[in-house]
């Protein structure tokens, strides 16, 4: 096993590889369908070709959540789910539920979201929705209709955040971890406020968190994703179990120094907050690769920011991400610290302002393993990895509901672009090995 972020050693034994070969528990005499033969991931890579004529121009995908190509996405998703026993509903965030009634009221959810980013890619999100489409119509074609556990097919609203900057907003408002007082004060670029903007779509703002009442019965939920970065390629591998999502911590860190005239200030009686940052910022990427996680520093701004001044004042934004909760904390830790050390060697001070902060979100362990052992069914190898982006899967999660993920490899290892890709041969395992989660899922839920 390697070391690094995507090859985790020092929490080996919490997220290890499980192959289990249970036999499953049989609870109702199949019918004479081959599951095998009903499930055609060929028709849904065909569906999610037509969704990408239909939503899409030449800069990419354009399904951005609470407007009107994003509503035509949903109508014509809709249009598709008539073909089916299923019966379908909006709850009070706008997250539409296809629920397809079972022999136990006890439920498998699979989902993931049809919104995009603005000139996104084909696959990221919709991806989720068609696989469990597909798997839907697999389900109850080897039931006549009636399953033994109720299968539910849910499309999150506004997952991405492109429009507000908030992402999660219906699967927050499912788990009830929504800040309202946050999210109420949102506007887009035009002005348009949250609340108005979903007002227009039948959705009463302060009412979102009453999603919450979808959690009856909700047994697990299994979402499929692009990975939407280069690890399966570089690994040459099509399919991961993902372990969980990573905890983020967000800081703004600004040094505070004096300013003074870049001609008469000789460089020894500096106080140049600039250069306390730049020499700090090698040892933040060291302090990461020890403990395995990834950061980023993603901008950087001077005060009075001219050319014939010392560096009065530099902010920096740093974003620390990792799955292990407390290799996170000793990475923020260590991280301040070594700004502390840099501040002083420059005789400038230094402060820290968070800006943004989530706990890892890790996944339960039993889906885990029924996922890894899907994935070696259906390529032969499997792989383990966390995820750096959030997904919905993550709100479910915190619900309390038993949740896993898995990811499919991408092409160029890039997402939220145009260029976004995945190999069509990649995108049918896909959907055959949660497929085939789906059904050890099923059986998992029965015996408990």
């Amino acid at each position: 096993m390697r070391s690094g972020f995507w090859h985790i050693r020092s929490f080996e034994e919490r997220f290890t590889y499980h192959f289990i070969r249970s036999q499953p528990i049989q609870t109702k005499t199949p019918t004479m369908t081959d599951p095998a033969e009903s499930l055609n991931p060929r028709r849904a890579i065909e569906e999610l070709k037509k969704l990408r004529e239909l939503t899409g121009d030449d800069d990419g995908a354009q399904r951005v959540a609470f407007t009107e190509t994003w509503a035509k996405a949903r109508k014509w998703l809709s249009e598709k789910m008539t073909e089916l026993p299923v019966t379908e509903t909006t709850d009070a965030a706008g997250n539409t539920w296809f629920t397809l009634p079972g022999e136990s009221a006890k439920s498998l959810l699979i989902g993931g979201h049809i919104d995009s980013v603005p000139n996104g890619g084909w696959l990221d999100g919709c991806l989720n929705i068609m696989a469990g489409v597909e798997i839907m119509r697999r389900i109850c074609a080897q039931y006549n209709g009636r399953p033994p556990v109720t299968i539910r097919v849910v499309d999150w609203a506004d997952e991405e955040g492109a429009r507000f900057g908030k992402s999660l907003f219906g699967s927050a408002a499912f788990s009830g971890n929504i800040d309202l007082d946050e999210a109420r004060v949102l506007k887009d670029r035009d002005g348009i406020s949250l609340p108005d903007a979903v007002g227009k779509f039948g959705i009463e703002f302060e009412n979102v968190k009453q999603a919450g009442a979808e959690q009856e019965n909700a047994a697990a939920y299994l979402e499929l994703h692009i990975e939407q970065g280069p690890v399966l390629l570089d690994m040459d591998l099509p399919l991961a179990v993902v372990q969980g999502t990573c905890g983020v911590e967000r800081h703004a860190i600004t040094f505070h120094g004096q300013a003074a005239h870049s001609g008469s200030a000789p460089m020894a009686r500096r106080k140049d907050a600039f250069l306390a940052a730049a020499r700090m910022a090698p040892e933040i990427y060291e302090i990461t690769n020890r403990h395995g996680g990834v950061c980023t520093i993603g901008s950087c701004k001077t005060e009075p920011g001219i050319v014939t001044s010392v560096v009065k004042e530099c902010t920096i934004t740093l974003d620390q991400r990792h799955l292990d909760a407390g290799s996170l904390a000793s990475m923020l830790a260590e991280a301040k610290s070594a700004s502390e050390r840099y501040a002083a060697e420059g005789n400038v001070t230094v402060s820290w302002e968070r800006l943004w902060q989530i706990e890892p979100v890790p996944f339960d362990d039993e889906l885990i393993a029924f996922c890894d052992e899907a994935i070696v069914e259906t390529c032969g190898t499997s792989h383990q990895m966390p995820s750096g982006p959030l997904h919905d899967a993550a709100e479910v999660s915190r619900a309390g509901i038993p949740t896993v993920m898995m990811f499919v490899q991408s092409l160029h290892g890039i997402s939220h672009n145009k260029i976004e890709d995945t190999r069509e041969k990649h995108l049918e395992l896909c959907i055959e090995a949660m497929d085939r989660l789906a059904s050890k899922t099923m059986d998992w839920i029965l015996s408990r």
